[in-house]
């Protein structure tokens, strides 16, 4: 997880946590799983460990497979959610991009957060949208201004 580390953090912030890796490690197909703030900020995500600390060399940017699927769910919901308003469709509920080598699945969870899958292309998309539900379901509740502060200082601590 890119919230490494449980020292410190609620048992609300580790209950998403272990949900989040639990669908990584048991959905066949998933590659990588993000759970991004409604302003698309990355809240937490399937990486298995931190990157390095920044160096002179290296300044603060992009963080890899998390902050580049945090940036694509973020840009996706954009699209959709302002195709949705231009043809009265109502909110947008999940949105499903298929390519060649991978597929990425978007799902709005109750607080305005999203969140984004990226997976093989051979994965059996009802099967990850299935598990997507059950993490919506199980998050939307507990996702609290409160929880989601604490995921993103948890993240900005692991910088």
């Amino acid at each position: 997880m890119t919230a490494t580390g449980t020292f410190g953090l609620s048992s609300e912030a580790r209950n998403l946590q272990w949900l989040l890796g639990n669908l990584v490690e048991e959905v066949p197909g998933v590659r990588s799983v993000a759970v991004v703030s409604s302003d698309g900020l990355l809240l937490l995500s399937s990486d298995p460990a931190p990157p390095p600390a920044p160096t002179a060399a290296r300044p603060h940017g992009p963080r890899g497979s998390s902050a580049d699927l945090a940036t694509i769910v973020s840009g996706i919901s954009s699209l959709t959610v302002g195709a949705a308003r231009l043809m009265d469709g109502g909110t947008v509920k999940q949105t499903m991009v298929a390519m060649e080598e991978s597929s990425v699945l978007v799902m709005s969870i109750s607080d305005g957060s999203l969140l984004g899958v990226h997976a093989t292309p051979d994965c059996d998309m009802s099967v990850v949208a299935y598990h997507m539900a059950l993490f919506v379901g199980r998050a939307g509740h507990v996702l609290t201004p409160e929880l989601r502060s604490e995921l993103r200082k948890s993240l900005e601590s692991t910088r």
